[in-house]
């Protein structure tokens, strides 16, 4: 199995308080980077991750509009 290589371009943030999940950018295998949210964790002096989702800039335009929609007219009711 290939090994996996990756270079966090930039830290965003946690998606809330107490949560492992962070949107970062990140190059996979000396690719474009992308926009990516995962969890990650410390084990030991090494950071690992776990699975997750990358998604281009106009991609991340477009799931801002959906999400948008999405909570405007859902506003009184959670999932």
């Amino acid at each position: 199995m290939a090994e996996v290589k990756y270079e966090v371009v930039k830290k965003i943030g946690k998606l809330g308080e107490g949560s492992d999940k962070e949107l970062r950018i990140i190059s996979w295998n000396d690719r474009e980077p992308k926009l990516d949210i995962r969890s990650w964790f410390k084990k030991g002096e090494e950071e690992r991750c776990g699975k997750g989702i990358g998604i281009s800039t106009e991609e991340a335009k477009e799931l801002v509009k959906l999400l948008n929609e999405y909570l405007e007219e859902d506003d009184d009711e959670d999932f």
